[in-house]
């Protein structure tokens, strides 16, 4: 597989204190790539220095053969970002917010085939602050698409989600990766970093402690002998909760 972004000991301090400490890792092309780990633990710092949102103090980045010091406008062109919180003109639809973009891309695009493609179209002459959740989650993940980008990146995109609003975004991802982009996501939820990512990298107090993929950590794990204390089962709450409620959007 080609290596899509290189990090190489990448380090991030605000003053005397430590938020990135030498990361280094490489992601592919066409894959799914997440980084996880607690609050304050450097994901989001990391995901800001690569998108070229935040300076960085030391290390080298390339993105798609850009480096990042030298190229950064070019690899903005490449790349769509879906930050944690969305700020969109209120008194604007769906259709002309695309629009907007786009120009801001220099790009002409059909808003429609992109609404369709988050499954929104019923909802183009909507003001974004008329959505639900899932939608505005949804919405935003459409607006990352409109440069056609070889790289999307999304931090935390699920969360306040309920479980079908969850796993229908689920679906969407994968069908994004499934198209030829590579996603790297953030996220607090480790069902969705064990259904989504073709591998993790687990981020503590600045530094990875662990990068394979999501099965390959569990057998390590359950190698040194680690049980679950409670008997695990085929399935969990949320499943009966999806099978008794529907998988179905309700917006």
């Amino acid at each position: 597989m080609n290596k899509i972004i290189e990090v190489r000991e990448l380090v991030k301090h605000y003053g005397s204190f430590k938020a990135v400490k030498g990361l280094s890792f490489d992601v592919y092309e066409g894959e799914i790539f997440g980084l996880l780990g607690p609050n304050g633990a450097g994901k989001s710092t990391t995901l800001e220095i690569i998108e070229t949102l935040r300076g960085k103090t030391s290390g080298s980045v390339t993105v798609a053969g850009l480096d990042l010091d030298r190229e950064p406008n070019e690899i903005k062109k490449i790349i769509g970002v879906q930050l944690q919180t969305s700020g969109f003109y209120p008194n604007l639809n769906l259709v002309q917010l695309i629009e907007l973009f786009a120009g801001l891309y220099n790009r002409t695009v059909d808003p429609l085939v992109l609404l369709d493609q988050v499954q929104l179209r019923d909802k183009a002459k909507a003001k974004f602050k008329e959505l639900s959740g899932g939608q505005k989650q949804r919405f935003s993940i459409a607006t990352t698409l409109i440069n056609e980008p070889k790289i999307i990146f999304l931090d935390e995109p699920t969360t306040g989600l309920d479980p079908q609003a969850r796993r229908n975004l689920w679906d969407l991802v994968r069908g994004i990766r499934d198209r030829g982009t590579t996603v790297i996501i953030t996220t607090h939820y480790m069902d969705e970093a064990e259904y989504l990512c073709d591998r993790v990298a687990i981020i503590e107090s600045g530094e990875i402690v662990a990068l394979a993929s999501p099965d390959q950590l569990v057998d390590e794990l359950v190698a040194t002998g680690f049980e679950r204390p409670k008997e695990v089962k085929k399935a969990n709450l949320e499943d009966v909760f999806i099978h008794l409620t529907g998988k179905s959007l309700r917006e």
